[in-house]
């Protein structure tokens, strides 16, 4: 078993990759990790993730509260977001929050990662959607993050950064590698004139590579709640995944309808 020491250096080794790859800057972004389902260690506030040592982590339980900080040290109030993951999915065991150049740039732009333009985008991601603007350390950014977790692994936060949960610490931390290297091709095609996407069947092919590859976590080829209900994919409905959009003939009626079918479909797991 690891220990919690070993676990608090990894999450150090993880924030100097996260700082030297410009996903952060300044004192920006928070890691945590699940010990068990009331003991959580966390990165604390006011601290560049690039140049922690173990001492520097928190220990919090599942409300956010300290259990243990050495002096000088305490939780971040973006803790409440991670606490709201760990909450809904009980298959995270570690969640990474930063401000990577160009998916913070379509966050702030309010365009989610929904163009299917390369394999393993699709079938490690399948999309990123933007949850809603929420003021910083309020419960406004879980509240928001709430309506994606149970379908993604990714999320955007709309004029803020990007999160990103999975069953490890390297695990989530890869992902938001993933997320930022999407953005930064999705950026870098339009800048020559557009990508070219893969058509649906295409996109369907690679989603059963997916499934025939067990992979875990969270995705569209799996939970897409317009799937379930026999409407476009998230790969196909452009802006169904900021919320701001989507199909003409959504009504609140239909929305409802789909979560009744998507809550169906998790109960029968």
């Amino acid at each position: 078993m690891v220990s919690e020491y070993e676990i608090k250096k990894e999450i150090c080794d993880i924030g100097k990759r996260i700082y030297n790859r410009n996903m952060v800057a300044a004192n920006d972004g928070n890691i945590s990790v699940k010990l068990n389902d009331n003991e959580f260690l966390c990165t604390p506030t006011g601290v560049s993730k690039g140049f922690m040592t173990p001492e520097f982590i928190c220990k919090v339980d599942r409300d956010g509260n300290v259990i243990q900080a050495n002096k000088g040290f305490k939780p971040s109030s973006e803790i409440k977001m991670h606490m709201r993951v760990y909450k809904e999915r009980e298959d995270v065991k570690s969640v990474v929050h930063a401000h990577p150049m160009y998916a913070t740039s379509f966050a702030i732009a309010g365009i989610p990662l929904t163009q299917p333009i390369m394999p393993e985008a699709v079938i490690a991601l399948g999309c990123v959607p933007i949850a809603k603007y929420g003021r910083p350390s309020t419960m406004e950014i879980p509240d928001a993050v709430s309506e994606y977790v149970q379908y993604f692994d990714a999320v955007l936060l709309e004029n803020h950064g990007a999160l990103t949960y999975s069953d490890s610490l390297l695990s989530a931390y890869l992902k938001m590698e993933s997320v930022e290297f999407y953005a930064q091709l999705l950026y870098q095609s339009r800048v020559l004139g557009g990508p070219k996407e893969f058509t649906p069947q295409q996109v369907e092919d690679l989603y059963e590579i997916r499934r025939q590859f067990g992979m875990t976590g969270r995705h569209p080829a799996n939970l897409c709640p317009n799937e379930r209900a026999g409407l476009p994919s998230c790969h196909s409905c452009k802006k169904g995944c900021n919320g701001t959009g989507g199909h003409k003939e959504d009504t609140s009626e239909l929305v409802a309808e789909i979560t009744r079918q998507v809550m169906k479909q998790l109960g029968n797991k």
